[in-house]
């Protein structure tokens, strides 16, 4: 039995042993600062009294019982519970309350790409990626943030991507790839009409696509080289946001990005050195 359980459900404790577990139980954020002589003034109770409690717990004494108990509340407050990814937290939720149902909601929703990520996909988009002329990223929304901090990391590796949408060029960035080129679409409801049309001409002009949804009947699939589907438990109107769709394709673009580096990893490695060497000490230094 768990020592928070025992605490809770002992039924051999006596008053005085009571009100020291209910106190600790209370204030389980505050055991790991909590002196023993603060601990007695507290629950009005005497070291001997506390020291009683941990050996009735098995513990030698109140520092083997605190240690135990920091260890156990540092598990417990890292599993992740279950979280509505749609409505996460509530207006009667603590503050504390709110951070971790929002650290449990990305854990579980990391774990769930994870879990769905087909790793042979993912190295065959990788490879594309790295060997393709121009990248062209179509995307809107939440979807073209995540967009964004992928362009930012490709350039570390000498790889220039573009947003499509940026200018509201798309038209034209569409019509000026080749097939040497590559178009990927990150959208989670994957059914935009304008996005339809784009990878379809893509596709009946040879042009490589990649697709990272998070909708299995996407229609843009029919048109992909390469699918990266990824479901989270998320409605795709009624929401308080994006959160378990975002952190998801966040980590698959991660992801795509560091199988991209690992497979040249000493010649971005050499040219990661020489560039910083250029910035912080050297003509491109901005500081």
């Amino acid at each position: 039995m768990q020592l928070i359980e025992q605490l809770s459900h002992r039924s051999d404790f006596t008053t005085t042993e009571t009100r020291i577990a209910t106190y600790i139980l209370n204030h389980q954020d505050k055991i790991a600062t909590t002196l023993i002589k603060e601990l007695a003034a507290k629950t009005y109770t005497s070291h001997s009294a506390i020291i009683r409690l941990a050996q009735k717990l098995g513990f030698h004494g109140f520092r083997d019982f605190q240690r135990a108990l920091i260890t156990e509340i540092a598990i417990n407050n890292q599993k992740a519970t279950t979280v509505d990814a749609n409505f996460p937290f509530t207006d009667q939720d603590s503050v504390a309350t709110i951070a971790k149902k929002m650290a449990d909601l990305k854990a579980t929703a990391i774990a769930n790409a994870h879990h769905q990520l087909n790793t042979v996909v993912l190295t065959n988009c990788a490879q594309l990626l790295n060997t393709a002329h121009h990248i062209m990223l179509f995307s809107q929304g939440d979807s073209q943030l995540r967009a964004r901090s992928f362009q930012n990391k490709l350039i570390k590796i000498n790889r220039f991507a573009q947003i499509a949408e940026a200018y509201a060029d798309e038209a034209w960035n569409v019509a000026s790839l080749t097939s040497q080129d590559c178009a990927m679409f990150i959208s989670y409801a994957g059914t935009t009409d304008v996005h339809q049309r784009f990878a379809k001409y893509c596709h009946d002009h040879n042009i490589p696509v990649i697709v990272l949804s998070g909708n299995v009947n996407s229609p843009l699939q029919q048109f992909a080289t390469y699918n990266l589907i990824i479901t989270q438990n998320e409605q795709n109107t009624t929401k308080l946001g994006t959160f378990a769709s975002q952190a998801s394709f966040e980590y698959i673009l991660d992801t795509l990005f560091a199988t991209m580096y690992a497979y040249n990893f000493e010649s971005n490695l050499t040219h990661l050195r020489t560039t910083q060497r250029l910035i912080q000490n050297g003509p491109l230094q901005t500081k």
